[in-house]
């Protein structure tokens, strides 16, 4: 038994294809499917169905699929312990970001990274909060950027900043003469909503349920995007509220609609979280310095109230 042999037992177990895991391991398909049958030989088992279309793990399969991944997970770590001895900082570094952060934060911090850590290869990928988690567990993430906290005691939160609520209210809207607002002024009828499966979202219902006539079932127009619905908002379908990152990029026209909340203004906190077990701390710490060196500068607010993405 091998860890080359482990590692294409894990590919096809994610791939469910030979041919599609074997390109994905940078070997030929006869190679692979020549390795997988000597270790089921060597053990006795079979550790896939091959007569299922996607293949599919066997009752012992999924067993030796779960101890696979932790021992090839484990036999990484052996180059971060040395790493980590030395204090280098380079090599592969598996980032995960939540779409709600990606597009503001990886423009100000990826060229600083990349320039000031050249020998780091930094491979990013946008996933949902539990998605990235289930990476992280699985060993298929170093870290990710998300809102906190989570409340999961497998994964270590390290805080990068506080990011303000801050509402887009358009002409004609009952509250765009206000010059701040307060949590108690939302009216749940015409606020519009990232769809289901975003963390801001979650932030925002969370906010609203403190509100007296809350009722989930009256969030009727959603959407994927917030640049959609700063349109709707324009369009007269509401108002809707944005993380303060993302206003930065707007236009001075459409500056004109943003409205901060009274002290303590409504926030999120993102974090760089990880793996309890993760050994590229010195990657993750540099990450974070570099984060937070940008960041400071462009986000001051000092009076905020937490509002967690946990239903």
């Amino acid at each position: 038994m091998t860890i080359t042999q482990l590692q294409y037992v894990l590919a096809v177990a994610e791939y469910q294809n030979f041919t599609l895991a074997a390109e994905k391991s940078f070997v030929t398909q006869p190679t692979l499917s020549m390795q997988i049958q000597k270790l089921e030989d060597e053990l006795d088992i079979q550790i896939f169905d091959r007569s299922k279309k996607p293949i599919q793990l066997t009752e012992v399969g999924r067993k030796i699929v779960a101890q696979a991944r932790n021992i090839v997970n484990e036999s990484g770590r052996i180059k971060d312990i040395v790493d980590q001895e030395k204090g280098y900082i380079g090599g592969e570094f598996r980032l995960g970001i939540i779409p709600t952060i990606m597009p503001t934060l990886l423009p100000m911090f990826l060229r600083n990274f990349i320039n000031k850590y050249p020998k780091v290869n930094i491979r990013i990928e946008e996933q949902n909060t539990a998605t990235l988690v289930q990476k992280l567990s699985e060993g298929h993430l170093d870290a990710a950027i998300a809102a906190t906290p989570l409340d999961n005691e497998q994964i270590k939160e390290r805080v990068l900043y506080y990011e303000p609520f801050v509402a887009y209210i358009p002409e004609n809207h009952r509250l765009h003469s206000n010059t701040k607002i307060d949590t108690s002024d939302l009216k749940i009828d015409d606020l519009l909503l990232l769809r289901d499966g975003h963390c801001f979202r979650d932030g925002v219902i969370n906010l609203c349920k403190a509100l007296p006539n809350h009722k989930d079932d009256r969030f009727q127009l959603e959407s994927g995007s917030f640049e959609t619905m700063i349109r709707l908002a324009d369009e007269g379908m509401g108002m809707t509220l944005l993380p303060y990152l993302h206003t930065l990029k707007l236009s001075e026209n459409e500056k004109k609609n943003l409205r901060f909340f009274n002290d303590p203004n409504p926030a999120r906190e993102v974090s760089l979280i990880y793996h309890k077990s993760e050994l590229k701390l010195q990657l993750i710490e540099a990450l974070r310095d570099v984060i937070l060196g940008i960041v400071r500068g462009a986000i001051a607010f000092q009076n905020v109230k937490i509002i967690s993405p946990v239903k």
